[in-house]
């Protein structure tokens, strides 16, 4: 039903595999077959408004740790019909959220306010790396792909957030019409164990060296570790 109401109001759907795996790990073949077991539902609700599935996003953003597999993984996604969506503004979301739900659960709601002030201010300042990097490696901004995790934190903080891009004088665009700017076709043979933003592998590919992203502030990094263990 809450992927219907996305097709209703104009979104797109996409693959994300079926379980989550990682191509790093995972032979060619295995997860190729996680990729085609992930298509039914989407397929057929993509379907109903005469649309197809067109785009394939990576778990973790790994791409492989060799190019002779990535390169083979693509051109069984171009042959599937796919085109890979890109993540040019990547983020440490998913480190606030589970902190934020930890908080929201125990009955801390003083606690979770924190968290959700500083994950805005965080992506403040990811917002502002990237467009610096973009500055840097283009001389221009571009067209960027933000990625989102759905969680309870994006849920409440969304409407916050995406007025700080409005402010920023960031427009909402498909990605088809993202896809269109030339620094997507940029040379990219970035190969490894680390899932990184596109932004990152062009960086590489003009022979720089990677530069660090922000990082959560140590609060929520500890607090995050903590849950985990």
């Amino acid at each position: 039903a809450l992927l219907r109401k996305r097709l209703k109001k104009g979104l797109e759907l996409g693959n994300h595999t079926y379980s989550h795996r990682s191509l790093n790990e995972l032979p060619i073949e295995e997860f190729e077959a996680d990729v085609v077991r992930g298509e039914p539902v989407t397929a057929a609700l993509m379907g109903t408004q005469g649309r197809r599935l067109r785009y394939f996003r990576h778990p973790f953003l790994h791409v492989g740790l060799d190019l002779a597999k990535r390169r083979a993984f693509e051109a069984w996604l171009s042959a599937r019909g796919y085109t890979v969506a890109p993540v040019t503004i990547d983020n440490d979301d998913y480190i606030f959220a589970a902190v934020y739900a930890g908080a929201l659960k125990e009955g801390a709601p003083e606690t979770a306010r924190k968290v959700a002030d500083a994950y805005l201010a965080y992506m403040d300042a990811v917002f502002d790396f990237h467009e610096g990097l973009a500055q840097s490696l283009f001389g221009r901004p571009v067209r960027h792909v933000l990625l989102l995790h759905a969680n309870e934190l994006n849920a409440d903080c969304s409407g916050r957030l995406f007025d700080r891009l409005r402010q920023r004088s960031y427009e909402f665009v498909s990605l088809e019409t993202a896809l269109e700017d030339p620094a997507y076709a940029s040379p990219d043979a970035y190969v490894g164990r680390w899932g990184i933003s596109w932004m990152h592998h062009w960086e590489q590919a003009m022979g720089r060296p990677r530069t660090g992203a922000p990082d959560p502030p140590a609060f929520v990094t500890e607090a995050y570790e903590k849950g985990r263990k």
